[in-house]
């Protein structure tokens, strides 16, 4: 028998978390029992709690998204722009947690 989960797993809540943002900010944040992932652009708040609950299965309290806009870089003299990002801050219930090092 399979185990049951708190929310059936949908493959489009996959492509609305794209990927964890590890860096020396997000991991500051997960004393606080945040998480920062990548998302879809067109992806809306209900839509990432969602997806985050059936990935994960953990409650998730709040969502907050922000847009990285692509920064203009150079290559061997020619400029071009990075893709804009939409990250999302998801804010767990307490004693809740995600390990991001360990694969889905």
């Amino acid at each position: 028998m399979a185990k049951k989960q708190a929310a059936a797993i949908d493959n489009r809540h996959y492509d609305v978390v794209v990927a964890p943002h590890i860096t020396e900010k997000s991991t500051l944040l997960s004393e606080h029992n945040a998480v920062v992932f990548k998302v879809a652009g067109t992806a809306t708040k209900p839509q990432i709690k969602a997806a985050v609950e059936a990935l994960f299965d953990v409650k998730v309290t709040g969502v907050n998204t922000l847009v990285q806009k692509g920064k203009t870089k150079r290559w061997k003299g020619k400029p071009y722009t990075r893709s804009d990002v939409k990250k999302a801050i998801v804010t767990l219930a307490d004693g809740q947690s995600i390990d991001v090092t360990t694969g889905i």
